[in-house]
């Protein structure tokens, strides 16, 4: 591990790098969006981190297995090579604590908007959060930049559209900027 801290992009899965399909309960609804492998090359070229942070309370909830997620983030994986391109690490949270699985059934500090995730992999990756991204298609996304001292970028894409247009006036904060896609708020970060 090098001792120079870097910034990251930590971004969401469901809705952001991948299509929003509700719970992934089978690999074959796991698709990555269009705008994936041009973000993440323009990642991979600069001085920031590539991150996946992933909520997952589909194990906690009983709808998949554990195994399951592992598969779908090695199909990731595989596909992302494919075009030369590749995340520096994926962190998820298994947990809900109303969840029917009990070794999942905790109130956990990972579990977006709480900042586990992030504070795990930038101990793990020696990321410098101050200089971080995070981006997501949720609200929680936008929280969990605040809450682990980054800035936090909505997109447009999932959930994001119906979030922004219809939930903004109950929010506390703010993202720092809207994009259309994962692409176009990697474009911003990179200006």
């Amino acid at each position: 591990m090098s001792n120079t801290k870097k910034g990251a992009i930590f971004f969401d899965r469901d809705g952001t790098l991948s299509e929003e399909v509700g719970y992934i309960n089978h690999i074959s609804r796991f698709k990555l969006s269009q705008y994936t492998y041009e973000a993440l090359s323009l990642v991979n070229k600069s001085d920031y981190l590539a991150v996946v942070t992933t909520n997952q309370s589909g194990i906690a909830r009983g709808y998949f297995p554990e195994e399951l997620l592992e598969k779908v983030h090695q199909k990731m994986n595989e596909q992302l090579k494919k075009k030369n391109v590749y995340l520096d690490g994926i962190y998820y949270c298994p947990h809900h604590e109303f969840g029917e699985i009990e070794k999942f059934r905790i109130k956990c500090n990972c579990r977006k908007p709480e900042p586990g995730m992030i504070l795990k992999a930038a101990k793990e990756l020696n990321i410098y959060l101050s200089k971080s991204f995070v981006v997501g298609d949720k609200y929680t996304d936008v929280e969990l930049g605040y809450n682990a001292g980054a800035k936090s970028i909505m997109v447009m894409t999932g959930y994001g559209i119906g979030e922004y247009t219809y939930q903004q006036h109950t929010w506390k904060v703010f993202p720092h900027h809207i994009a259309e896609n994962a692409l176009e708020a990697v474009k911003i970060i990179l200006k």
